[in-house]
């Protein structure tokens, strides 16, 4: 059944906008942008930061992880994806990919042949009981995620319950993502829990968004109000209404985790010391290898 939003439901407001900005790489990487910035961990809890890069093989060689969890989302080019679980895929335009670090992951991301890359990957927290937890990996193709349509647009559930469906990704922890779609003039109330923090990162278009009707065009991202003491169960509503023929919009919410973090490179762990114990267990192979699923 779908909720639809009522007087007494808490509407969200635009907090911070801000549009993203970009520098040259290196080749094989071509350009890179922070959607969330690496130094903003606590607003943003429970996601510790969004880049955006395109890039070609040979940029994300084989690296390790561990303690958070991953969702790349494929804008354009192929991704090729590899891991120590013995996993491999080739993502396109649309496709997503979850990785739940847990105890220790060992993967690479590459664009495929000639290919440049273009992904949004979101790095989002495991709780501290979490942070050991077996490896795993989820390709959700962009034809297996629901997509429900209404007058002047869709939506399309790549995890959580929105709009009367469910979402196929399997998180270590509940999130919500979600790409909407929609018309010049069409018009849509999104539905989340009224304790989970959630920002957007809008896609193409120009889109105003919650009850100040903010104004934002591609590259623009927006943090939206919540209640944090909120209970999960309760439902919260953000109001969204296109501007131009063809807008799309990427909104991703989780309740916050609320514990101390400390990332240092691929790790993200709650002490210093857990980062040293990871960089110690990766050096002694003990992450296992990519390509296979020894441990």
């Amino acid at each position: 059944m779908t909720i639809e939003a009522s007087d007494q439901m808490f509407k969200r407001s635009v907090k911070e906008h801000w549009y993203v900005r970009y520098s040259e790489a290196s080749f094989p990487a071509v350009q890179k942008g922070w959607v969330l910035p690496t130094n903003r961990w606590y607003d943003f809890d429970p996601f510790i930061l969004m880049a955006e890069d395109w890039f070609k093989k040979g940029t994300f060689s084989d690296h390790p992880h561990r303690g958070f969890q991953t969702i790349t989302y494929v804008i354009d080019g192929r991704l090729e994806h590899i891991d120590n679980a013995g996993g491999h895929d080739i993502l396109e335009p649309g496709d997503m990919q979850y990785m739940n670090a847990g105890w220790g992951a060992v993967h690479a991301e590459e664009g495929v042949e000639d290919d440049i890359a273009h992904t949004l990957q979101l790095w989002l927290n495991l709780p501290s009981e979490l942070k050991n937890s077996p490896t795993s990996y989820q390709t959700v193709y962009s034809e297996d995620a629901p997509v429900v349509e209404f007058e002047g647009g869709s939506i399309k559930v790549f995890s959580g319950d929105i709009a009367g469906v469910t979402g196929p990704l399997m998180s270590a922890v509940p999130i919500t993502m979600s790409e909407i779609l929609l018309e010049n003039g069409g018009a849509y109330e999104l539905i989340l829990p009224e304790n989970h923090n959630a920002f957007l990162y809008v896609l193409s278009g120009d889109l105003d968004f919650g009850e100040s009707y903010v104004n934002l065009q591609k590259h623009g991202v927006a943090t939206l109000t919540f209640q944090e003491t909120g209970d999960v169960t309760n439902p919260s509503s953000l109001k969204i209404k296109s501007n131009s023929r063809r807008s799309k919009v990427l909104v991703y919410s989780g309740a916050p985790i609320r514990e101390e973090v400390v990332a240092y490179g691929p790790f993200v762990m709650n002490t210093m010391e857990e980062i040293q114990q990871a960089f110690r267990d990766f050096q002694a192979g003990k992450f296992g290898k990519i390509g296979s699923n020894s441990k």
